[in-house]
């Protein structure tokens, strides 16, 4: 089978809203709204209609309404949703009214309704949200493109709200891992703070009064303090530029993305967790793809960006190039050194049967269960080692404290 290059589109701008003050023909003024690409659009719409522009500007956000930004969980349910209907038989303009109206979100609201007119005035369900790549990724618009093609819409519908709710659930699991030693460690460093700052300096003058030499761990904590107390604003500030500097890098630097990734893999008990996350990631969105007929060449690149690593993605798209020369995906995979030998092994014979997509899904399934079980594990394990920790730390300055007390005998 031939294999055609496609042109990659360059992502659409979304649509604003702008409302407007005109003039009609017997002077009286006419409000109104309108969605447009930009200010000069509306303009010409509203001359358009035989009226006279006055004003145009962009519709003001609510302050006290519900405005929370859309988020991949909100997409998964429009899926769901959408999936939902058109299999009861509801025609997707009348699906996307009803879920329209049912939004609790202003801008999903907003989202479906733009999506529903488009439909409406001649644009397929794919081209309609191929306009609002900020929300439909080239995965989602791929899919559903592929599902319309083949007159399954919505089979694929469903198909891609199992993906995004699996996609959802295991980004999750990956969060919980590590929301619970980050916080820890931060109202740690909080409380540290604290002490450093505010407390042991109210210690360290009822100590003067003392007359003893002091024990040398409290005189190492209060040079501790004293350097906290007099540099502080270097101290944070110099932290809150290293996070600043952390992100802007990693946001424009792939290099550092890769370097980044490839020290995350080989990090104890997180590198293991980010493999089986990546696999798991790779498997259901390639076997996703591959059952809605998306052809294996050109489902490898929304597959790649899926992975959340850099040297997945990478090898991903190596694997693309070795595919389109005419190797299968096994062989692909294992030049990748990537994946383990019994996933390799569970894809070829998914090749050889016919079944590519279902063993694809058996292994998302498996190291999604693998995944849910070190995320439970590694709660279990850290949680007596962050209590050790804050033990250590907060108990270390409280018994450096007391110390001094505990030599007043022979000072009376």
């Amino acid at each position: 089978m031939a294999i055609t290059a496609t042109a990659k589109k360059k992502p659409k701008e979304d649509k604003i809203i702008f409302v407007y003050d005109a003039k009609n023909k017997d002077g009286k003024i006419v409000k109104g709204e309108m969605s447009a690409y930009n200010e000069m659009v509306v303009r010409a719409e509203v001359r358009r209609l035989g009226l006279t522009v006055i004003k145009v500007k962009k519709k003001p956000k609510p302050l006290f309404s519900n405005t929370a930004s859309i988020n991949a969980k909100d997409i998964a349910v429009l899926a769901r949703q959408l999936a939902t209907m058109m299999q009861a038989g509801l025609p997707i303009v009348q699906a996307l009214d009803i879920m329209a109206q049912s939004a609790e979100k202003v801008p999903m609201k907003e989202l479906i309704s733009t999506v529903k007119n488009d439909v409406e005035s001649g644009l397929t369900l794919a081209d309609a949200m191929d306009k609002h790549r900020k929300y439909f990724d080239e995965l989602f618009v791929n899919l559903v493109r592929a599902g319309e093609d083949s007159g399954s819409l919505e089979l694929v519908l469903d198909r891609i709200a199992v993906y995004k709710e699996k996609s959802e659930s295991l980004k999750g699991k990956i969060k919980k891992a590590l929301f619970y030693p980050i916080a820890v460690v931060v109202v740690a460093f909080i409380v540290t703070s604290i002490l450093l700052i505010f407390v042991i300096p109210q210690f360290q003058e009822l100590f003067q009064g003392f007359g003893a030499t002091l024990p040398a761990f409290t005189l190492f904590v209060i040079g501790i303090s004293n350097a906290f107390k007099t540099n502080w604003y270097w101290i944070f500030g110099g932290i809150g530029f290293a996070i600043f500097l952390f992100v802007y890098v990693k946001r424009r630097s792939d290099r550092f993305n890769h370097f980044l990734d490839q020290i995350i893999l080989k990090v104890p008990i997180f590198g293991p967790l980010t493999e089986k996350a990546a696999i798991a990631r790779f498997a259901r969105t390639l076997g996703t793809m591959f059952s809605a007929g998306v052809p294996l060449v050109e489902a490898m690149e929304p597959t790649a960006g899926s992975t959340g690593n850099a040297l997945f993605k990478d090898a991903v798209m190596n694997m693309r190039d070795i595919i389109a020369a005419g190797s299968p995906l096994k062989v692909a995979m294992q030049q990748s050194k990537l994946f383990p030998v019994m996933v390799v092994q569970m894809v070829a014979i998914g090749e050889e049967t016919g079944a590519l997509d279902t063993m694809l899904g058996k292994v998302a399934d498996m190291y999604e269960e693998e995944v849910d079980n070190m995320v439970d594990a590694m709660s279990s394990l850290l949680e007596p080692m962050i209590m050790a920790f804050l033990g250590v730390v907060v108990g270390g300055l409280v018994i450096a404290m007391y110390l001094p007390i505990f030599k007043l005998g022979s000072v009376v």
